[in-house]
């Protein structure tokens, strides 16, 4: 049995900048179609099922390159930056 007195550590290892840029073309290929990005790539995200993602612009093809919890990653850090709380 697992110590659970005791914190893992979880770290990722990715290119952050390729992350950011496939969110973003994601983002402008669900937004063409009319989708809400938000509620896709969530439910991408909880799922694991590509299909909330339009092929449309390569969309899918695209997310599927990057794990996630990289996506995960990448959204928790832009928010916790953007809130300025990690210069607390």
């Amino acid at each position: 049995m697992e110590e659970l007195g005791n914190t893992q550590f979880f770290t990722v290892e990715a290119d952050s900048a390729s992350v950011k840029e496939i969110l973003h073309e994601v983002c402008e290929a669900m937004n063409d179609k009319g989708y809400n990005p938000v509620n896709q790539i969530v439910g991408y995200i909880m799922s694991g099922d590509p299909t909330y993602i339009t092929s449309h612009m390569g969309a899918r093809s695209k997310i599927m390159k990057i794990e996630r919890d990289e996506i995960v990653e990448e959204m928790l850090k832009e928010y916790i930056k953007a809130n300025h709380w990690d210069e607390q």
